[in-house]
């Protein structure tokens, strides 16, 4: 099989496009190397785009640097392809409102690209969405005093309600480009899904406080830089290590059952921005310099997925518990932090 990777030299891109090359399968991967998200980390910018590039380049896989947005770059990319697996986004809520024609057109062109492509070429796509399609509108009365929870139930599916609370512009271009996955899906037959991430984190991801914040709160364990929370430690979401969410994407492939589905830890994989920095205090000895600073708008402070409608469907479920997968996020880190300097 051959498998198109869109922004797969990103931290979840990298993962799949590995993921099918150690499975024998042939990948390609589109990637536009940009740099948004990695511009106010403080990090070694250069070094860490850079890293993941080589990382695959040196497995011999084959790099197309372009974008989702140009049709010509996509039509190059597919050759002969199987499957497209469509991770290349704009993920950052404050990237967002501050250019949202960035957002728009990465997040709802270069879907609909990608999806008249795979209408063409009649192969099943696979699109990146995220809980944040849900809204925020749950942020400030479930996390009060130290109660962890008081929604009832725990986790949230994928028949809630959407858009709740502040819309900003990440939450309208994740549901347009979901509303074009649904559209082929209803009108052409398409075989595509949307997949609602939460809360991914792993080894390889360089995380800012823009997006990736167990990462981020451990590369500033590590360096010994400040840590910003903002609101509140209590903040809640389940999470999800990268080595199970890449099964979700055979799991879809294997199936074939188009629709929207969460892809997140589930109720075994809680945790708040209090426990995990703790965790990361605990494995690493390192007193942490943590700064409260006011709410930003638009964050989701609470979100737990309800996974049983993929378990159903697609046989999926994830398997790494969180100290599992934050301790060997925290060994790959501290191995690699000084290329972060």
């Amino acid at each position: 099989m051959k498998v198109l990777v869109t922004g797969g030299c990103g931290f979840l891109g990298s993962h799949v496009a590995e993921y099918y090359h150690n499975d024998g399968d042939e990948v390609v991967v589109l990637d536009n190397m940009t740099r948004n998200e990695l511009n106010r980390t403080g990090y070694n910018v250069p070094n860490v785009r850079k890293f993941n590039y080589d990382y695959l380049n040196e497995k011999g896989i084959k790099i197309i640097r372009g974008d989702v947005t140009s049709i010509n770059d996509i039509s190059d990319a597919l050759q002969e392809c199987d499957y497209i697996i469509h991770t290349a986004a704009q993920p950052s809520m404050t990237i967002a409102i501050e250019y949202p024609q960035i957002d728009f057109r990465t997040n709802v062109i270069g879907t609909l690209n990608l999806l008249e492509a795979a209408r063409r070429m009649d192969i099943p796509m696979a699109n990146c969405s995220s809980v944040h399609v849900y809204g925020n509108d749950i942020n400030d009365n479930l996390i009060d005093g130290g109660t962890r929870f008081k929604r009832n139930p725990i986790s949230i599916s994928e028949s809630d309600k959407i858009a709740q609370g502040t819309v900003t512009p990440l939450h309208a271009s994740k549901l347009s480009a979901e509303f074009y996955v649904n559209a082929y899906i209803d009108t052409y037959g398409l075989k595509a899904t949307n997949f609602r991430f939460s809360g991914m984190y792993g080894e390889r991801q360089f995380g800012g406080e823009d997006h990736g914040w167990i990462a981020n709160f451990i590369i500033r364990t590590l360096l010994k830089l400040p840590i910003t929370v903002f609101g509140t430690d209590k903040q809640v979401r389940d999470v999800l290590h990268a080595s199970d969410a890449v099964k979700a994407f055979s799991a879809f492939y294997n199936t074939q059952e188009a629709g929207t589905y969460n892809v997140g830890g589930g109720v075994s994989n809680i945790l708040s921005i209090g426990e995990c920095l703790s965790y990361i205090n605990s494995l690493t000895g390192i007193e942490q310099d943590i700064q409260i600073n006011p709410k930003r708008l638009g964050d989701l402070w609470y979100f737990v997925s309800d996974i049983s409608k993929i378990k159903q469907a697609l046989g999926w479920e994830p398997t790494v518990l969180p100290h599992e997968g934050i301790f060997n996020a925290v060994e790959w880190l501290d191995t690699h932090k000084e290329m972060l300097r």
